[in-house]
């Protein structure tokens, strides 16, 4: 339970975000719920193949440039914000997206790759499931703590207005953090 806080407590933050930007809109739990599964699925299967000898499949060398993803989506939605704009694949009259949760969640998974690789290869394949089953509960949890968040008074309203340009903001250092971090481009 421990290493899943650890590799997963600054998902709260981003999360709330999302929460923020789909408030009042139908369905915003459940895109959420299932982005983040799909997006922690996602780190789970690459730690997994690592874990277990896959490393052509994806080098360890590779993960910091997924900071990529939440950079260049940061950078798009400070756009949109700095013309007066939506945009339309993370703020739809849908909702939030839930391959833009996935995106986000996953891009941001190489601390959780890189923790969970060591554990994985020391605990044989009972222990990966039972690993992997602890962290899919959790995940639950993680999107219900964030909800909770994200609707107290106050902090409610301090997201929803702030959101429009906090949220490129935590998307642009996240995906500055993850590339500098994992040293990318020789940083």
């Amino acid at each position: 339970m421990g290493l899943f806080v650890v590799t997963n407590i600054d998902d709260v933050i981003i999360l709330s975000l999302f929460f923020a930007r789909g408030a009042g809109k139908s369905r915003t739990t459940a895109r959420i719920m299932l982005g983040q599964m799909a997006g922690f699925v996602g780190i789970l299967a690459v730690a997994i193949l690592t874990a277990w000898g896959a490393n052509t499949f994806l080098p360890p060398q590779a993960i910091p440039y997924f900071g990529l993803i939440p950079l260049v989506l940061g950078l798009k939605a400070a756009w949109d914000a700095f013309r007066g704009e939506d945009d339309d694949e993370l703020d739809s009259s849908r909702g939030v997206s839930i391959a833009t949760v996935a995106t986000v969640t996953f891009a941001n998974g190489g601390d959780n790759i890189g923790v969970y690789v060591p554990v994985f290869l020391s605990v044989g394949y009972q222990g990966v499931l039972v690993y992997s089953l602890l962290f899919l509960l959790m995940t639950v949890a993680l999107v219900y703590l964030a909800k909770f968040v994200a609707t107290r008074p106050g902090i409610d309203e301090l997201l929803e207005k702030g959101e429009r340009f906090l949220f490129p903001l935590v998307l642009i250092v996240l995906g500055i953090a993850i590339l500098v971090s994992g040293g990318a481009f020789g940083l």
